[in-house]
């Protein structure tokens, strides 16, 4: 097996004692790579450390959150240029709007976004994308940016068919998370995942959030792991009428595509 986690915040703190143990399980587990999702400034500095001490194996994105967009200063430009640079960051982001929690400001989550497609738009990376209850926004935004950005995944989407084909419709990439497992929140998910064009499908855990409510037995901590993809991957394929080999073989040749990932060893 070879899959392919595009988003898990391996610096968050509740991997700090034991993130070794968590890589070894998720490779034994069929994670070959993963990509390590920079959200803050901080977070994103955490995020290179990590792809730098397991080369082959992690990779990292660097960006700043919605949540936390007042940060996203004049210097926090220059660092996240300075991060974006480094071989081992292969997007711009997580960045994007949350209209749901509104942790930032909405006008200072409209300028930290726009500042960081320019960086997508100069550096010609991909943009791994946030967004939540703020889609004509979202849209209206980068499509001021038509014509001037790479490939772009609308990462962890929990809206709708409507939004998710306005979102194919305009070139971008769908990463489906554990919400697709949660059957209080993810069922209008099952209902067109299988609409999704296999090479803009990719998967993610969000680790160590959304954990998959398919996982049997349930751990009693809560903390969701990047060797719990494949449940996202089963149920995936169960809703898409595929062969769990052919969801995962077409993830991950989507994500390495889109990420110009060289497979491990290579």
């Amino acid at each position: 097996m070879d899959l392919i986690d595009i988003g898990a915040n391996l610096g968050h703190e509740s991997f700090d004692a034991d993130l070794d143990a968590v890589l070894q399980r998720a490779v034994l587990a069929g994670v070959s790579q993963l990509v390590v999702t920079g959200a803050s400034r901080a977070g994103s500095v955490r995020s290179l450390e990590l792809a730098g001490a397991h080369p082959g194996l992690l990779w990292a994105t660097a960006g700043v959150h919605p949540h936390h967009a007042v940060e996203y200063t004049d210097e926090a430009d220059a660092e996240m240029r300075a991060l974006v640079a480094r071989p081992e960051v292969v997007a711009v982001g997580e960045c994007g709007l949350d209209y749901h929690r509104d942790f930032s400001p909405r006008p200072a989550q409209r300028r930290a976004f726009e500042r960081q497609l320019q960086i997508a738009a100069d550096t010609g990376k991909p943009l791994f994308l946030h967004q939540r209850d703020a889609h004509a926004d979202f849209m209206a935004m980068m499509k001021d940016f038509d014509g001037r950005l790479g490939p772009a995944v609308v990462h962890c989407f929990t809206g709708t068919r409507e939004e998710c084909f306005d979102a194919l419709d305009a070139g971008y990439f769908i990463g489906i998370t554990g919400w697709l497992c949660d059957e209080r929140r993810g069922q209008h998910l099952r209902e067109f995942v299988k609409d999704i064009p296999a090479d803009r499908l990719m998967v993610e855990t969000d680790a160590p959030y959304l954990l998959p409510r398919t996982v049997r037995p349930m751990p009693s901590h809560r903390r969701n792991e990047p060797m719990y993809l494949r449940h996202i991957v089963e149920e995936l394929a169960r809703d898409r009428g595929e062969t769990f080999e052919a969801t995962a073989a077409g993830t991950t040749t989507t994500a390495r595509s889109f990420f110009r990932l060289a497979p491990r060893g290579r």
